[in-house]
């Protein structure tokens, strides 16, 4: 289920000099602001909480999984050059799994491990803080990246759909209605997250079993629609 020539190629396509750039940005800052707040605050562990929370798992997190996860199949159909992946002895559910491990490696390297690093420079991992947002990311990857590549493989505006999942559903709807929160990735890491760390620094709105069972519907039932949806994609001439 897992083809390296796919994974090569998709490889190339995320890590092209653009999406590279747009990849690093977000950490880069996460990294600048954790540095600029231990220096201005001292070590605060609700302060490195708030900032990890708010910043690493709320934004980044997701951004850079619409950018893995749209990009990992989105442009080759956009432009017509998936017929000829297509066209190859590759089974097409295999196509959609290398390309959610390698959208999921992407989103892991490039969000979980500076969100760890910088919880290290916040506050020394004070209470966990910095493994249980580690965590949180994760986890938070695979689903993220699961869905947005079904997006990707559905949709010509899936960048655009997951924004607004992303930072309107989740970012602002989360905030202002509580039962947009059940419905929300973020909550869910966030319930793993809590389990890690000090009582009172996380909180989650969805109890850990239910995120749980969540983060798993949302990452199996994705990955098998999109590769439903691969699969009876028409080349021309089939019929």
């Amino acid at each position: 289920m897992y083809d390296p020539t796919v994974a090569r190629l998709t490889y190339r396509a995320l890590l092209g000099r653009r999406r590279a750039a747009i990849l690093f940005l977000l950490p880069g800052l996460l990294l600048i602001i954790a540095a600029a707040v231990r220096a201005i605050n001292g070590a605060d562990d609700q302060v490195a909480a708030d900032l990890l929370g708010g910043f690493a798992l709320a934004t980044m997190v997701p951004l850079i999984g619409v950018i893995a996860g749209t990009g990992a199949i989105g442009p080759e159909i956009d432009d017509g050059s998936i017929v000829y992946l297509l066209s190859k002895p590759v089974k097409r559910p295999t196509i959609i799994i290398t390309k959610l491990i390698v959208a999921i490696a992407v989103t892991m390297a490039f969000s979980a491990v500076p969100t760890l690093i910088a919880g290290f420079i916040l506050n020394g991992n004070g209470q966990q803080v910095a493994v249980a947002y580690t965590v949180a990311a994760l986890v938070a990857s695979i689903a993220y990246s699961a869905l947005f590549l079904l997006l990707g493989t559905i949709s010509r505006h899936a960048v655009v759909i997951g924004l607004v999942y992303a930072l309107v559903w989740e970012a602002l709807f989360g905030s202002l209605i509580a039962g947009a929160r059940t419905l929300s990735v973020q909550q869910w890491a966030l319930a793993l997250a809590e389990k890690v760390t000090g009582e009172g620094l996380i909180s989650s709105d969805v109890a850990l079993p239910t995120a749980t069972v969540l983060l798993v519907v949302v990452t199996l039932g994705a990955t098998w629609f999109a590769g439903h949806k691969l699969r009876t994609l028409k080349l021309a001439g089939e019929e």
